[in-house]
């Protein structure tokens, strides 16, 4: 979704989407490096290639998005899911008198909703933060107390989604189009608990999700972005082209985003810091040594939680 600039009160109402509506900042996904939908970047001589493939679990009450179309049977046990981890999520970290920062996508959909809940019914004090114009919506939509970094720089519990997680509590996100302000909300919190499907829940990054890691990008400055983190690294690189407008996905922070699909597995904190290195971009969609914990909704309806481990 394109916006000028960010959040602020000139934006006055809005429409808010339906509770359960998937979707971050940017709309779409795939496309083409240069422009032509279909296209991509990679080394001469080299064929694309797919990404490399590859906890305890504990009953309890308690921009992402699929790289494969299952069928409706996994849809409907995925969403809940979905609902599953966040509900724990929300009732084992959620407290009174907690600014939160609130992630983008679909899965946050429902820990809202139950936060929302929560302070209907026991009068709970919570001033919320956005990671997206989608974030911000939701937060407007459920009566919850909109706030941001100028007025609470300190943030207590920040919650979101991801697209992969790997053994080490490394994520994928972005697939939404907002990975940026995901990670400021995320690295100014004091606690990042993220919750998942079980479809996200992988040995090394890429075994499940298959569309790359997200690279948001200045506009002017994609093309030779594109080209150095092939040189670099390797794999292909697409500009992502949006669904339901012509040309590429724009950020809520008015850039662009490119997926780089990598060929195999790499030290990601070296990686990470590598390409924010590249000039021309902004951040890229590797958490990394983030996450405290971790919430999977399981297939028969129990949660598996994961945790840092601490040396």
């Amino acid at each position: 979704m394109q916006r000028p600039g960010p959040f602020s009160s000139l934006y006055g109402r809005v429409l808010a989407p339906l509770p359960g509506r998937a979707g971050g900042a940017a709309s779409g996904g795939g496309g083409s490096s240069w422009g032509v939908p279909g296209s991509h970047v990679q080394p001469p001589g080299c064929e694309q290639s797919g990404v490399l493939g590859g906890a305890s679990r504990t009953n309890t009450n308690g921009g992402e998005a699929s790289s494969v179309l299952p069928g409706a049977s996994t849809m409907s046990k995925a969403e809940e899911a979905k609902k599953l981890a966040s509900r724990a999520a929300v009732e084992n970290h959620v407290k009174n008198n907690q600014v939160l920062g609130i992630g983008s996508g679909s899965t946050i959909v429902h820990a809202v909703q139950r936060i929302a809940e929560r302070v209907k019914q026991e009068n709970l004090n919570l001033v919320c933060i956005p990671t997206s114009f989608q974030a911000r919506q939701l937060i407007l939509q459920y009566g919850l107390t909109l706030s941001d970094l100028d007025r609470h720089p300190e943030i207590d519990l920040a919650i979101d989604g991801a697209d992969e997680v790997d053994a080490d509590l490394n994520l994928i996100k972005g697939g939404g189009g907002c990975l940026t302000q995901e990670k400021i909300v995320a690295g100014y919190a004091s606690r990042f608990i993220v919750i998942a499907d079980f479809r996200k829940d992988s040995k090394n990054l890429g075994d499940q999700w298959h569309k790359g890691i997200p690279i948001e990008v200045i506009p002017m400055a994609y093309v030779p972005v594109s080209r150095a983190v092939i040189q670099k690294f390797g794999g292909v690189v697409e500009l992502r082209m949006a669904v339901n407008k012509a040309g590429p996905v724009v950020t809520d922070n008015g850039n662009f985003i490119l997926d780089w699909k990598f060929d195999r597995v790499h030290k990601w904190s070296e990686v990470n810091t590598a390409i924010k290195m590249i000039p021309g971009v902004v951040d890229t969609g590797l958490f990394i040594n983030m996450a405290e914990r971790v919430y999977f909704g399981m297939q028969d309806g129990s949660v598996n939680m994961k945790e840092k481990p601490f040396s």
